[in-house]
């Protein structure tokens, strides 16, 4: 039985990822799960200087998943290499860092910071607010996303995953901008911008108005956006948003993903990843499922 996947020449023993921010660098997780089985951790967001995040509170809790407002609160690449990247080593697992920038020039440096790192892909987070641009994010605009993913490509000497916005009129236009400028692989979603008003104090319940929401409540949304992306592109996709189980995995490899990535779930059960690598096991070995690829895209 084969679970392994090949997103842009790299293999992975299996389709699943951390999400980006939801798991740290995996030593937070490290006594819960033995990161030599999952297909790859994708690191906490890291920025070319220490992000202090936004203001407190930034979570909070909705039905079916979560706001957050931390605001890419991150140590910066130094720190980030100096112990992060030097804990990951010890791990037979992929490492795919993901990137985050208020200009392209704060992306291209820590692009090529990482180019003589022990890196296997970047995973470019596009939903950070484009400071030149009065703050609307890179992936809010098809220009603004070809243009930094011409800018990376140009620099970064691993293959480049673009994290894409699901706040837009049409992912797959995004998708193909993506693809036109040189993205080896996409991942999607990222987070879809929600509110939440504490009605006893008349306040919102974040510091920030608006977060990020995450976890089951989204799932819907992204698998019709993985599915929509999957036939536009001739890329492969990490999908992503509210995958809980391996039931939710197996959803998002039928509709286009080659891998996927599982967040805010890790916060509830820290369990989940590994729970999730042998779930998609045990129903490849109940329907006959010879090889994981079979199921990539399997539904039309």
């Amino acid at each position: 039985m084969n679970t392994k996947v090949t997103i842009a020449g790299v293999e992975f023993k299996n389709p699943v990822m951390t999400a980006s921010g939801t798991f740290g660098s995996g030593m937070e997780y490290g006594e819960f799960v033995d990161l030599n089985k999952l297909g790859a951790v994708v690191t906490k967001g890291v920025a070319n200087v220490p992000w202090p995040g936004n203001p407190t509170p930034r979570v909070a809790e909705t039905y079916g998943g979560m706001l957050n407002a931390i605001g890419l609160q991150n140590p910066g690449i130094e720190v980030f290499v100096e112990r992060d990247l030097e804990f990951l080593k010890q791990y037979d697992t992929k490492v795919i860092v993901n990137v985050c920038g208020k200009s392209i020039e704060d992306y291209v440096e820590v692009v090529e910071r990482l180019s003589d790192e022990a890196v296997d892909m970047l995973e470019i987070n596009v939903s950070c607010p484009n400071v030149k641009e009065g703050a609307i994010a890179f992936g809010q605009n098809a220009k603004a996303l070809s243009e930094i993913t011409a800018e990376i490509k140009k620099k970064a000497k691993q293959p480049v995953i673009m994290k894409l916005s699901p706040n837009v009129t049409d992912i797959t236009e995004m998708a193909k901008a993506a693809e036109a400028a040189g993205a080896d692989a996409l991942s999607l979603i990222n987070t879809i911008t929600g509110m939440k008003i504490d009605i006893h104090r008349r306040a919102f319940a974040l510091a920030n108005k608006t977060g990020g929401m995450s976890g089951p409540a989204i799932k819907p949304v992204a698998v019709r956006m993985v599915y929509q992306v999957a036939n536009a592109v001739n890329i492969p996709i990490i999908g992503m948003g509210g995958i809980a189980n391996a039931e939710d995995a197996i959803e998002f490899i039928m509709a286009g993903a080659t891998a996927v990535s599982i967040g805010a779930m890790n916060f509830i059960n820290p369990y989940a990843t590994v729970e999730t690598v042998e779930g998609i096991e045990k129903f490849m070995q109940e329907k006959g499922i010879a090889d994981i690829n079979e199921i990539i895209g399997c539904v039309k």
